[in-house]
């Protein structure tokens, strides 16, 4: 059943799709809640052509809800299942028949699916609570898995018919979120749910939409009025079911959905309206479990205890930060230390919940790069003189660490949205405060902002910051007053005939963008002249084919098929260039391991080449300044790739990229083996012969493989399938290790972290677990790191390095005697600056030993991580050359001994080295140069 008001352009869409479902035994009827545009003789056509499947129904009224016109097309159907469809939505082919024969096999009351949501403008997709759909399973209540009631969707779900009369299921007819009550009682009416991992329902999304869904005009108090109203009747409802205990679970959802897309751009609001929400939200939840705000996701739950506290303020700060990734969030609190943690705010410490609520030390604002820390910018003033501008404005300077991490500096950037290579910058002075960086540009308008006109009307802006070597990209922002007053004069190259203003407006992301307008009587005068052409038939044709194009040209540069596609039939039919070489390290996280040495190496030896290093990071640091730096997965990183006459990484460039015959990749690879790699894993056993095969094709490309000992080449050249030539030189990362190279590099290391009063360095290296990867709060250390700071802070510095794909925050109690290295971005200085090494199954310990120091192996989990889940090549209990513990108190006795560990263990270090380092002997590097890049002796 369809469900339509005032959608003439798309109800026919969304009815197609339920026509051309494979399953052909269905009805289609089309509810209309009385439209005022053409949507009834869009109908009238598709009935008139389907007079069989297709039926009409017209209210005689406009019912401002979804409820009714659904309760009359289920009052109407004749089948013995129904599934809802919005008429801007549409089906998947095998929807029907996939739910039905679910439905069928099991007897299931209620089936779901999957739901895909769709962005129109981009054509990207994300998959709606996919954790609820990941496999096919039934369950007999609602009891076996209250995560269900987090997807409130009706329309992705099958009903059987006497389900819905039986239990008398029906959609409330005078509220909005009808969907959620409606929800919720078929979960706790049914006597079985099955679910399906097929994708059934396509949500699709038009964020432009001039106008937005009921649903998603989210900041109308309209909406939250109802939306709470609904949510009391579920607890009603779950306290009729006797089901009270599955309330935390709806508690935690109002937190972490509901409530938060009311709140989502609460700052955009007059400060009256952001008091009026806030104030209708928190006596309802003042109501909700305090458990609640704990176990939910924590800046939802921030957001929702300041509603509870009545703090508009606050909230419209977290929201400013929440409301999504990237260039739309920026951080606007004044975050604050007290007993060596970290808070969002000083308010609310004095009560134990929002001591709990309101910690973010996990989140790492401390010491986290400044670069990714989200601070965009408001601009708090403008004034204009003719053609000179001054603009004023503010930024967090977060626990006041701007300033204190080097003398900061600031330009401001404009940058054509079509063509980024096009900006103008201009200076600016900053004022740098406890709490508040105050910063003031002053320009010529009209002298800076050049354009040429009509083909580059749209430009971004930015505020550049460098401060302690990097540079993070501040996204402007301002309040509709301010927003009236940005009308920067500017002189287009084509004249002022075409635009004589950059006036500002607000982008998607809510930040602050320019476009070319007309202001003055001459660029009136040429805009009208381009308006008649464009209200011609063949200008308004001309217009719209031109704005079409760009909107699918924007839409499917974005596709990975178009890149694949631009990668296969355009770039590798580009002729090599001679001497590019594209180094990647850890998929462009850093800049090093063995592609940094080899880089450096060939430096040192004076080759000529042309180096192109690949970096994951919008705002990359810490890369060489006279290398070209490309985007990984970005145009120039395919055309790179395309054109190159070497590769060289350590870990694999995308597996979709075929590498051409011309060109040579060298494969250094990361670490030898302990754990279990390749086809050797379990779980790759368990693969599908098509993802065996797509990772064999991706390793088939290697043409050299380097190895370090006979030991890599009978475990991980042998998991991995190596078929390409084996280079037995060593690791050329290990070469520094071997002679003790970089000493000024590891003194300015030292400087940098701290380490200049004489005590002992330690490292703490530990492997990743899978549950770390995508854990919010990443590292969880398997010791007690206040017993550690306690017995040998005065003696001792902790580096703790977690793995590169996993995050980790240092509470600032602990800052004197341990340092989060996440951010170095080679780990072998590290190494070398380290009196002893404590780590777990990482492939560190091969390298370490080379330094003959100490080390510790702590491995609390060591049973389940090597017989349960990742397997190993050898028994690290008697081949470990240093002490295995698996409690704190071992571990802090294992540190406590490091001279006797020095002693005991020689002989165990230098069998292990011969085991497994024999051919790291410290000319690696320039073993692989003298092999393919010497003159005279290039090898391909």
């Amino acid at each position: 059943m369809v469900i339509v008001y005032n959608d003439a352009k798309r109800i026919a869409t969304a009815v197609q799709s339920v026509l051309d479902q494979s399953l052909r035994s269905h009805e289609v009827i089309v509810v209309d809640d009385h439209s005022t545009d053409e949507t009834p003789a869009v109908m009238e056509k598709i009935v008139a052509k389907h007079p069989d499947l297709v039926r009409f129904i017209r209210l005689p009224k406009n019912s401002g809800h979804c409820g009714a016109p659904r309760n009359a097309g289920v009052a109407q159907a004749r089948g013995r299942f129904i599934m809802f469809l919005d008429s801007d939505d549409t089906l998947d082919r095998h929807a029907c028949r996939n739910m039905v024969a679910e439905a069928e096999r099991t007897e299931a009351d209620l089936v779901i699916g999957r739901c895909v949501r769709v962005d129109v403008a981009t054509g990207r997709e994300t998959s709606w609570m996919p954790w609820l759909v990941h496999q096919k399973v039934v369950y007999s209540s609602i009891h076996e898995q209250p995560d269900l009631l987090y997807d409130v969707l009706s329309t992705n779900k099958l009903y059987r018919k006497d389900f819905l009369k039986r239990e008398n299921l029906v959609f409330l007819e005078d509220r909005l979120y009808e969907d959620n009550l409606f929800s919720a009682s078929a979960y706790l009416a049914a006597k079985k749910i099955a679910v399906i991992p097929q994708r059934i329902y396509n949500w699709m999304i038009e964020t432009k939409a001039a106008n937005l869904s009921i649903t998603r005009r989210a900041a109308d108090l309209r909406n939250i009025t109802d939306r709470i109203a609904v949510t009391k009747q579920i607890d009603e409802l779950l306290h009729a079911h006797d089901a009270d205990e599955l309330r935390l679970q709806k508690d935690i959802r109002f937190i972490e959905n509901d409530l938060r897309v009311h709140l989502a751009r609460l700052s955009q609001l007059p400060e009256e309206n952001q008091q009026a929400l806030v104030e209708t939200a928190r006596p309802y939840v003042q109501t909700l479990q305090e458990e609640a705000f704990r176990r939910a996701k924590p800046l939802p739950a921030m957001a929702a205890y300041l509603v509870r506290q009545g703090d508009h303020r606050g909230v419209a700060a977290v929201h400013d930060y929440l409301v999504n990734r990237g260039i739309k969030a920026r951080l606007t609190t004044d975050l604050v230390i007290d007993g060596g943690r970290v808070y969002w705010t000083d308010r609310h410490l004095d009560d134990a919940l929002g001591r709990d609520v309101l910690d973010v030390t996990e989140m790492g604002f401390q010491d986290r790069p400044i670069s990714k820390l989200r601070l965009g910018s408001e601009i708090r003033e403008v004034r204009l003189s003719g053609e000179k501008v001054v603009l004023t404005g503010v930024f967090t300077n977060p626990l006041g660490r701007i300033g204190a991490e080097g003398k900061p500096k600031a330009r401001l950037i404009f940058e054509n949205r079509r063509n980024k290579q096009r900006s103008f910058a201009t200076g600016v002075k900053l004022a740098v405060g406890e709490h508040r960086v105050t910063w003031t540009a002053s320009f010529d308008s009209a002298a800076l902002l050049r354009p040429v006109g009509l083909v580059d009307p749209v430009w971004s802006v930015k505020l550049a910051l460098h401060t302690g070597g990097e540079v993070a990209n501040l996204a402007l922002f301002a309040d509709p007053e301010v927003m009236d007053q940005l009308k920067l004069p500017t002189r287009p190259r084509l004249s002022r005939l075409t635009a004589d203003v950059f006036e500002a407006y607000q982008a998607d992301g809510l930040n602050i963008a320019f476009r070319l307008a007309a202001e003055g009587s001459a660029a009136k005068a040429g805009a009208s002249v381009i308006t008649a052409v464009r209200d011609t038939h063949l200008g308004d044709r001309a217009w719209g084919l031109v704005a079409e194009l760009q909107r699918t040209t924007r839409q499917k540069k974005n596709q990975r098929a178009t890149k694949l596609s631009w990668y296969e039939n355009v770039f590798t039919k580009m002729p090599i260039k001679k001497g590019s070489v594209v180094f990647e390290s850890h998929m462009g996280k850093q800049y090093s391991d063995s592609p940094r040495a080899i880089y450096e190496e060939m430096k040192r030896a004076g080759i000529k080449f042309d180096p192109i290093w690949v970096h994951a990071d919008p705002n990359p640091t810490g890369f060489p300044k006279d290398v070209k730096l490309v985007h990984r997965q970005s145009y120039a990183y395919l055309r790179a790739l395309g054109t190159a006459e070497f590769w060289i990484d350590n870990q694999g460039f995308p597996h979709d990229l075929r590498k051409r015959a011309g060109t040579t990749y060298i494969q250094t690879w990361h670490g030898s083996a302990f754990k279990r790699m390749g086809f050797d894993q379990a779980a790759v056993k368990q693969q599908t012969e098509k993802q065996q095969e797509r990772l064999q094709t991706a390793i088939d490309r290697f043409d050299y493989f380097l190895v370090r000992s006979e030991h890599d080449v009978r475990t991980l050249a042998k998991g991995l399938r190596i078929g390409a030539e084996l280079l037995r030189v060593g690791y050329p990362r290990n070469d520094a290790l071997v002679n003790n190279d970089n000493q000024a590099e590891l003194a300015q290391l030292r400087k940098q972290l701290g380490l200049t009063d004489g005590r002992k360095v330690v490292l703490y290296a530990p492997t990743f677990r899978p549950e770390e990867v995508n854990r919010k709060s990443g590292l969880e250390l398997p010791f007690d790191l206040g017993d550690f700071v306690h017995r040998f802070g005065e003696e001792v510095v902790l580096l703790i390095r977690p793995h590169y794909l996993v995050s980790f925050a240092l509470p600032p109690a602990y800052e004197h005697s341990v340092r989060n290295v996440q951010h170095v971005h080679d780990v072998t200085p590290l190494m070398q600056i380290a009196d002893a090494l404590i780590t777990d199954y990482s492939s560190l310990m091969f390298d370490y030993s080379l330094l003959d120091r100490p080390m510790i192996f702590h491995v609390p989990d060591y049973d389940d991580y090597v017989n349960t889940s990742r397997g190993a090549y050898f028994d690290l209990a008697t081949t470990a050359p240093g002490p295995i513990t698996q409690t704190s108190d071992e571990l802090l006795a294992a540190v406590a001994d490091l001279d006797g560990n020095l002693t005991a263990y020689a002989a165990k270090r230098r069998e292990f080295v011969a085991e497994y380092g024999e051919f790291d002997t410290g000319q690696a590097a320039k073993a692989v140069v003298d092999h393919f890049f010497r003159t005279g002796n290039r090898r391909g």
